[in-house]
């Protein structure tokens, strides 16, 4: 049995330390949030690869995963559907994710308020230091804390991430509140809205207290649109107050303003159904699209996972996903070399071309939003509407490998 320190309690970790669990290793979580992370309500596409991610940390995995749709359909600004595709999924939120991990979890193995500053190791063995001074010692350590990893800060410091030039607006809108138009065209589908160099798509998650009958569902949008780097990006991150939030505005503190001229936006450029969900979510947010690709994941004792390692823009729907794959890789590498410097070194040369893949995608995929490119306005590639649909977060056995060459009509 191994000591195993996983620092960073959001699903990539939580994947990882129930899974290194289930193999028989002391596992302990470590995040920095003093309260639970429950309450997120980001949408989530699941794969067939997460479901197995899922079920190896112990989750249970049955119909009340999500919201199953059968079809894709595109809107025109008319409201009428441009274009549809047969294509079974189920739509999930964070929130339910992290309930089911959260559940998995024995509570002795998750602490709250454990911010990890710095990491220390030798031929022996790994230590954390607290924010308190406390020091943690284990045999390894996997940072799965994110995009803004202090881990990978410390040890890969020029891994960094690259804002891609647009910014998405999300939000969730409860299933009642909505038209009976709304409801009978949208909540049966995965939905895609493309105004010129825009996007945004839609679909049904579950409710409150994790409900997926019809009347008490929720619908999920994500609206990519270009904003310039500096000051264009700046006045989005700054809240009513003035104060600047240049790694991530909170929910609440978005400037009402911002809000009041989105929704004007969604009145001019989306189809009816998709400006009304944007118009009664309560809380619309917004984060900025960033990718990042770190050239090593593994440095003896200590390995990156997840957004901590390689963030994709989420045109690929496989943030998660990713995690979930880098935590199976890592337990069945530990299982074959032992908790040692070479089973983090059989991780990455498992991982490290598949996840950078992704992220490559996830560029290609976003490459006609970027707002500007080389100091200059961005000349956006042609696309195809049809093509956005089939290609945008579709379950990775359905990559096409000539995908560059798809998304012009």
């Amino acid at each position: 049995m191994a000591r195993i320190l996983v620092v960073g309690g959001s699903l990539g970790g939580l994947m990882a330390a129930n899974a290194l669990l289930r193999a028989g290793h002391a596992v302990q979580v470590l995040e920095r949030s003093p309260r639970s992370l429950q309450g997120r309500g980001a949408g989530i596409v699941t794969h067939d690869s997460l479901r197995t991610a899922l079920r190896a940390a112990g989750a249970v995995v049955d119909e009340t995963l999500g919201v199953p749709v059968e079809s894709r359909v595109v809107l025109d600004t008319l409201g009428h559907a441009q274009h549809r595709w047969d294509y079974p999924q189920v739509l999930t939120s964070w929130g339910r994710l992290y309930s089911l991990l959260r559940e998995a979890l024995p509570e002795t193995h998750h602490r709250l308020g454990a911010a990890v500053t710095s990491v220390q190791q030798n031929a022996d063995g790994v230590q954390a230091v607290l924010a308190d001074g406390e020091t943690l010692h284990a045999d390894l350590l996997i940072a799965a804390d994110g995009i803004r990893s202090s881990v990978r800060a410390q040890l890969a410091p020029a891994a960094q991430p690259r804002y891609a030039g647009y910014v998405a607006w999300r939000g969730v809108c409860d299933e009642a509140v909505l038209s009976r138009l709304t409801r009978s065209t949208v909540f049966g589908h995965f939905g895609f809205g493309l105004p010129e160099r825009e996007q945004l798509i839609g679909y049904p998650v579950a409710g409150a207290d994790d409900s997926i009958a019809v009347g008490r569902r929720r619908w999920n949008f994500v609206w990519y649109r270009p904003c310039a780097e500096g000051a264009e990006l700046t006045a989005l991150m700054t809240d009513a107050d003035g104060v600047h939030h240049p790694e991530g505005i909170p929910p609440q503190q978005v400037s009402w303003r911002a809000i009041a001229a989105v929704r004007e936006a969604a009145r001019t450029l989306l189809a009816p159904q998709f400006a009304e969900v944007v118009e009664k979510t309560a809380v619309p947010f917004l984060q900025p699209i960033f990718d990042l690709a770190s050239a090593e994941v593994a440095f003896g004792r200590v390995a990156l996972l997840g957004d901590a390692a390689f963030v994709a823009r989420p045109h690929v729907g496989m943030g998660v996903t990713k995690a979930g794959d880098d935590a199976l890789a890592l337990a069945n590498c530990i299982a074959t070399h032992g908790a040692t410097p070479a089973a983090l070194q059989a991780y990455a040369a498992l991982r490290t071309a598949p996840c950078a893949a992704v992220v490559e995608r996830g560029r290609q995929l976003g490459a006609y939003l970027q707002a500007q490119a080389g100091g200059g306005a961005f000349e956006a590639p042609p696309r195809s509407a049809d093509s956005v649909m089939r290609l945008t977060a579709i379950d990775p056995r359905h990559f096409d490998n000539e995908f560059p060459h798809t998304l012009a009509a």
